[in-house]
């Protein structure tokens, strides 16, 4: 069945006839499903195991696959093993044997057919260079590394000053919390010396002039060097694209909320006599602009006492710019002063109590052939004075993110912080059955990464070139302050590897001419803290589920290991009375049009810091961790929401039915118990709120063997992500405002105005029951209003002289009475409840 969009359609009989569209795709549905996985974690290896086997490539790994499991804090990850080559610095180097100058030396570590450089330097025979190579395990193809030393000016010349050479059977291993392997200097052999360093394996080599300092060992993840090394994995990569594929972790700016609450202005001349100004001021910090209320000022002291909030960071490189401006038409305001003031001016206020002093800020003011910026202006002298009252609020929490995935509560301030409660772990294993997100070299590929986020810390594994199977094996730890909160993880297609690697045609843009490379997003998930069990490890594959123009697609899987652990048991269940924000936001709130604004400038501003970090965490990856355009219109999801509020009445509505076959006597026994419960309550009416609570323990009880065992995820049924309909798919991607075609706009407007007027005659139902309601005693309708009042002084009367008991019993009685004695047609306080008159005589 085909749902066809007609304007004449009822907008909710649109929605119910998708529901019968076959919706429900149960094999379908099973791809998107989570599933259990039994990775082999640190702490699950046996004693004396190696690690993740695999087959040894040469005689000299023999040695990395015969370790016992070191000790380390990695135990939510599969542990991988690299070799560790760091390369320090050369000393005593001999000159140029052409020319006789000082060479230009770099260093070449060579192992198999993966190589590595370090940076030349111009003419020194003392170079330092402190650079680390990581070599995978699971890619070495010799037993031999070689390093060699070289010169920039032979680069086109089969040729080096020296080399040194280990033999893998003899490198240490290193696992921390080992110390780290000190560095020692090496010999540099000649070409065809034959053999190795001091100490590097082999012998008998002809030694030249010049020393290296170099440490190498075997190692693991854990490793201190690993985030900054260079990898085998991204041997491809150069240039600026280096930093890129590298694991990072970043720290969201500290945000402030600015209050500015703009109190008078003092001495304001108009530039045109006259006339009396209608004077407003204007604050600008950043790119955030706001505008008080326009006065009329006929004494020339206009007053607002208006309060102006924005979100600042720490540094404070902004200044707050307040300009009093006079509104001589619609479209045209003439400056009459300005004042910039640095934000360390004010003070921060801790909390709702200490009185913040207000201050006057003189205005520099400017004649008709002035400009406010940019261009040669005549400042007159300083006249007019504003009076403002201003502070950096440190009770609040900044608000950058939705407040439904809200991964931190904390205030600004630091001294307002609580102890942790908990410690968040989280094991990023690698993804599966990625989907090719861009074309290199004629073929699909994608490069991805994870980014994580919770609180004001963030995570970015390092990027996995050309697999759809990345592996990463990083773990993150996080401080917990409220279990209440979320964790966010996404995976990225890296577009900036840099010498055209991360070209190609994706879906965020290549390169070329165009517009910038954006990373492309593979799909994200989130994981509510509170559903995880403490103490326990969650081994799971998440489907990575995103919503294209095309429709709903799974792009793979990502395989984590999550642990919550719990610190205070007695501080955990405390924070379940306390509020979910700080207490500023209770005792001064905000409006919801001011937090919605708020929120868009913080993530704004986060999403330009971080962008500014060396490698960038880029706007459009924040954004999407961020749910920036949460906020926009969609049909699927309002018809989601929709179905989402109907589901919350399904057990009331089902209570109802049950009641009513009770009263109908549909099976006899069970309508002969609830009459001998009837009796118990009305005689021992002391066990009502006692039955209800132990009712309610027994379903608790009842319900635990069926609890969840998995954390939940994206659900696409529940999110009607798999019969949507094709148009309004292309709504939701529409820009806005709106980039789409006259008649699909109208064709869209119409659908929208169908859907609004089914729900504006629900609410005016609904509005028309409460006005009946009122009246009842209004004398609207005289003569429904003196029968109601003469019931009720007989109600009185009755109620007063019969015994409570009494009155409980004969109404349950009445309400459950046998079909026989039941008429069909509606009762009669019914039929007085809907003749009664409302307002609705009166709208137009």
């Amino acid at each position: 069945m085909a749902v066809q969009y007609e304007v004449e359609d009822d907008g909710l009989a649109v929605v119910a006839a998708m529901t019968m569209t076959g919706h429900h795709h149960d094999a379908h549905h099973e791809d998107f499903q989570l599933k259990d996985t039994n990775p082999l974690l640190g702490e699950q290896w046996p004693k004396g195991a190696a690690g993740p086997a695999r087959p040894a490539v040469g005689g000299g790994i023999a040695g990395w696959l015969g370790l016992e499991k070191p000790s380390s804090t990695y135990d939510l990850v599969e542990q991988m093993f690299f070799l560790y080559v760091r390369v320090v610095k050369a000393k005593d180097l001999p000159p140029n044997p052409i020319t006789g100058s000082p060479m230009d030396p770099y260093v070449e570590v060579k192992l198999g057919n993966y190589k590595g450089t370090t940076k030349h330097y111009d003419r020194r025979a003392n170079p330092e260079w402190d650079q680390v190579f990581a070599f995978s395990k699971s890619r070495v193809q010799s037993n031999v590394l070689e390093v060699y030393l070289k010169d920039k000016e032979m680069l086109g010349r089969d040729d080096y000053v020296g080399r040194v050479v280990f033999d893998l059977a003899e490198v240490p291993t290193r696992v921390p919390p080992d110390s780290p392997l000190a560095p020692q200097w090496y010999r540099l052999e000649e070409r065809r010396g034959g053999g190795g360093g001091d100490g590097a394996g082999g012998g008998g080599g002809l030694k030249v002039r010049g020393e290296l300092m170099l440490a190498v060992w075997i190692g693991t993840q854990a490793d201190e060097a690993f985030p900054e090394a260079w990898h085998s994995d991204a041997a491809t990569v150069r240039g600026e694209g280096v930093a890129s594929v590298r694991s990072k972790a970043y720290v969201s700016p500290k945000l402030w909320y600015l209050r500015v609450n703009v109190i008078e202005a003092q001495d304001v001349q108009p530039q045109a006599r006259g006339r009396a100004p209608e004077v407003f001021v204007k604050a600008q910090v950043g790119n955030q602009i706001l505008k008080t209320s326009v006065v009329a000022a006929p004494t020339l002291n206009p007053r607002w006492n208006e309060d102006l909030v924005f979100v600042v960071a720490e540094p404070f490189e902004e200044q707050l710019v307040l300009t009093v401006e006079d509104r001589v038409t619609p479209r045209k305001d003439d400056l009459l002063g300005r004042a910039a003031l640095p934000l360390a001016l004010f003070e921060k206020r801790l909390d709702h109590r200490p009185f913040v002093q207000s201050r006057w800020f003189d205005l520099e003011k400017f004649g008709i052939g002035g400009a406010i910026e940019g261009e040669t202006r005549r400042e007159l002298r300083f006249a007019s004075r504003v009076h403002v009252r201003a502070c950096l609020e440190g009770a609040y929490h900044v608000m950058d993110e939705s407040t439904m995935y809200i991964s931190d509560t904390r205030p600004t301030a630091r001294q307002l912080w609580k102890p942790p409660v908990g410690v968040l772990e989280v094991g990023i294993l690698g993804a599966a059955g990625l989907q090719p997100m861009k074309n290199r070299d004629g073929r699909g590929t994608t490069d991805a990464y994870c980014v994580a986020k919770y609180g004001q810390k963030w995570v970015r594994t390092r990027t996995m070139l050309g697999t759809f199977s990345p592996t990463w094996n990083e773990q993150y730890t996080w401080e917990v302050f409220d279990p209440c909160t979320v964790i966010t993880i996404g995976v990225f297609d890296n577009n900036h590897l840099g010498n055209g690697n991360g070209n190609g045609n994706n879906a965020a843009g290549g390169g070329g001419g165009g517009p910038p490379a954006r990373d492309a997003r593979v799909g994200k998930i989130r994981i509510r803290l509170s559903t995880l069990e403490t103490d326990r490890v969650y081994t799971h594959a998440y489907p990575l589920i995103v919503l294209q123009p095309s429709g709903v697609k799974k792009m793979g899987e990502l395989r984590l290991a999550v642990r919550f652990t719990c610190l205070s048991l007695m501080n955990m269940v405390h924070l379940y009375t306390q509020p979910l924000l700080p207490r500023m936001h209770y005792l001064h709130p905000f409006t919801v049009t001011q937090l919605d604004a708020l929120r868009y400038q913080a993530m704004g501003i986060v999403a330009a810091r971080l962008g500014r970090a060396e490698p960038p965490l880029r706007r459009e990856v924040v954004e999407y961790m961020l749910d920036v355009e949460s906020h926009m219109w969609s049909m699927r999801r309002s018809k989601a929401n929709f179905f989402r509020a109907v589901s919350l009445f399904s057990g009331a509505a089902a209570a109802a039915r049950w009641f009513a076959d009770v009263c109908h006597w549909k099976n006899v026994a069970t309508t002969a118990l609830v009459h001998v419960l009837l009796l118990i309550l009305v005689w021992y009416p002391e066990l009502i709120l006692p039955t209800v609570f132990l009712y309610m323990f027994m379903i608790g009880l009842w319900n635990y063997r069926r609890r969840p065992r998995h954390p939940p995820h994206m659900d696409t049924k529940m999110s009607w992500a798999e019969a949507v309909h094709p148009d309004e798919l292309d709504e939701e991607f529409d820009t806005f405002p709106t980039s789409r075609q006259q008649d699909v706009v109208y064709m869209r407007y119409d659908r929208l105005r169908s859907v609004a007027g089914r729900i504006q005659t629900v609410v005016g139902d609904m509005a028309t029951q409460g006005e009946r309601l009122q009246s009842l005693l209004g004398w609207r309708d005289p003569r429904a209003t003196c029968l109601f009042v003469v019931f009720c002084l007989v109600a009185a009367v009755v109620l007063y002289v019969t015994p409570f008991r009494v009155v409980a019993l004969v109404a349950g009685l009445y309400l459950l009475r046998h079909p026989r004695f039941r008429s069909r047609l509606p009762a009669v306080p019914s039929n007085f409840f809907r003749r009664l008159p409302s307002r609705a005589d009166s709208m137009l």
